[in-house]
């Protein structure tokens, strides 16, 4: 039996979730895995697809393989 997802999101990814938002509100694109990074203090990519991986499988957010900016609210 599959394990349900757990949709609590953590206090640093609700920031970034709502850095996203924003991000699509003002400029009409989701920002890049360095724009999240550097907003966040994240140093490295990794640390940042941790933290969207995490996001997406939570299903807050969808991603878009090969897509520079392929994040899309959920």
């Amino acid at each position: 039996m599959a394990r349900p997802r757990s949709t609590h999101l953590t206090d640093l990814q609700e920031r970034i979730l709502g850095y996203i938002r924003q991000s699509i509100a003002d400029r009409g694109e989701p920002p890049t895995f360095e724009e999240i990074g550097a907003e966040f203090g994240l140093r490295s990519r990794s640390a940042v697809a941790y933290q969207v991986e995490q996001m997406q499988a939570k299903g807050a957010i969808v991603r878009e393989p090969h897509r520079a900016r392929g994040i899309r609210l959920a």
